[in-house]
């Protein structure tokens, strides 16, 4: 069951993981937002900028030239982590997230780089510890770009139904 709004038991949970929660991601120009809600839907922008400085995270770069699989588990782990500092931001309090529907990860890299799903599986992984199998299993793509803006390695938007309000 999940718990009430306000209690804050998804951030405890999140703590007990040993992380922390970045500053939301904001958006250069005003004429985008990091998430906008439809109905009982939350849909997140790509995020990939601005991530927290954890072990093993690489801002830029390509896989299959200058990084590792390793780092960019640790890098859409990152990005998850971004990505609900930004529903945070917009809900107020994790515990408003009723289930992860989908991500769509996207990964900066050489044309024989066959291993996104291992890359975008830091953030599914980190979705499905914390909301538990219920609510954190969601459907998914991962996909290889030859390039992402500002030569990001990573970046992930995303679906998520939230609590009736």
């Amino acid at each position: 069951m999940t718990p009430a709004p306000g209690t804050d038991s998804i951030e405890a949970r999140l703590a007990a993981m040993g992380y922390t929660l970045p500053p939301p991601f904001t958006f250069p120009k005003n004429n985008r937002t990091g998430c906008t809600r439809a109905g009982s839907i939350l849909y997140l922008s790509g995020h990939g900028l601005d991530l927290p400085k954890l072990p093993g995270v690489r801002q830029a770069g390509k896989f299959g030239v200058d990084i590792t699989v390793d780092e960019g588990y640790a890098t859409a782990r990152a990005v998850a982590l971004t990505m609900l500092a930004t529903i945070k931001a917009h809900c107020g309090s994790l515990d408003h997230v009723k289930r992860v529907l989908r991500l769509f990860g996207m990964v900066n890299c050489t044309p024989d780089f066959h291993q996104p799903p291992q890359v975008i599986d830091g953030a599914s992984d980190l979705f499905f510890e914390l909301f538990g199998p219920d609510a954190g299993c969601h459907a998914r793509s991962a996909v290889g770009h030859v390039s992402l803006p500002r030569g990001i390695a990573v970046e992930i938007n995303g679906e998520f139904e939230l609590h009736p309000a």
